[in-house]
């Protein structure tokens, strides 16, 4: 509008202080007739054809937005692009790191296990070895007892002192304690103290001298089985079974049944506890004392002599 009153002379520029225009200026300006190619009508049909033109061509358009999009809001897309990898990035390093630190856990309770099952088979192996050790000591202790006994035979009875404490038995009295059982003890507990009667209470160790048969240890059946056990492995030993005289019936019905030469090297030492030294009539060996800290038996001589 501007350049075209300037065309027809008919506008000026205002000066610094005229804030109105003059009659003239009005009169003129009234006076022209606005061409119809630039009146309202063909506005309109000029905007129109642009609108069409930007829906027919609407990837230009937005592709020539973005060519002259400002510098600064690439600068700040690329920032944003930058910040999301940064961010990705991190995602992912934290996962490596919680894998990591899985496996790392994982290793660390794999490795306690099994220490775990190596102290524990370590001390199997251990007290199996040790078990194994107390036994082979036992035998050659009864082995000695047996060669004693058939080196030095007794012409006389005598008398054997039992004890769960060896160390309460008096000096230069023959010891009897157990081999296995709540009361087991062990070699060094009597140790010098030889020729030593060790007593299995459960049947399970048939190289010691004597199997204890009574309520809670070795039952009668039992015994049976632990002399054909001890004599198959020792043919030259003696079999002693201690028991009591309500079970010895027992005990005899049941070593009938092994070979007759196992039998003639079967003892029976037999509790009698009457407080009085006897021995009772079939038996090698009677326990006739029974006190808070040992008992007393009187043995003859054929009790550990072949």
């Amino acid at each position: 509008m501007r350049s075209r009153a300037a065309a027809a002379g008919l506008w000026r520029p205002q000066t610094a202080g005229s804030a109105q225009p003059d009659s003239q200026d009005v009169s003129a300006a009234d006076a022209l007739t606005v061409p119809a190619m630039l009146s309202a009508p063909g506005r309109k049909s000029s905007a129109a054809a642009g609108g069409s033109a930007r829906q027919a061509h609407p990837q230009t358009a937005a592709s020539s937005a973005a060519a002259h999009a400002p510098a600064g809001a690439v600068l700040t897309a690329g920032a944003q692009a930058q910040d999301a990898h940064a961010g990705t990035a991190q995602d992912h390093a934290g996962t490596a790191q919680g894998e990591v630190d899985q496996a790392s856990t994982a290793h660390a309770n794999f490795t306690r296990a099994h220490a775990a099952q190596a102290r524990q088979a370590h001390a199997a192996q251990a007290r199996q070895a040790h078990a194994a050790q107390a036994r082979q000591a036992r035998a050659r202790s009864a082995r000695k007892s047996a060669q004693a006994g058939r080196k030095q035979p007794l012409a006389a009875p005598y008398l054997v002192y039992d004890s769960v404490m060896p160390a309460a038995i008096p000096a230069n009295q023959r010891v009897a304690t157990y081999v296995n059982g709540p009361y087991a003890a062990s070699s060094a507990a009597v140790a010098g103290r030889e020729p030593v009667l060790w007593i299995d209470t459960n049947g399970s160790d048939p190289a010691a001298s004597a199997l204890d048969v009574e309520p809670g240890d070795a039952t009668p059946a039992g015994a049976a089985q632990w002399v054909q056990q001890k004599l198959a492995a020792q043919p030259n030993s003696i079999a002693i079974v201690y028991t009591m005289q309500s079970e010895w019936q027992q005990v005899k019905d049941n070593i009938a049944a092994l070979p007759g030469w196992m039998q003639s090297r079967v003892r029976y030492w037999i509790a009698d506890p009457t407080g009085v030294p006897h021995v009772v009539p079939g038996s090698s060996a009677t326990q006739w004392y029974w006190g808070s800290t040992y008992d007393i038996t009187t043995a003859n001589p054929d009790f550990q002599a072949s």
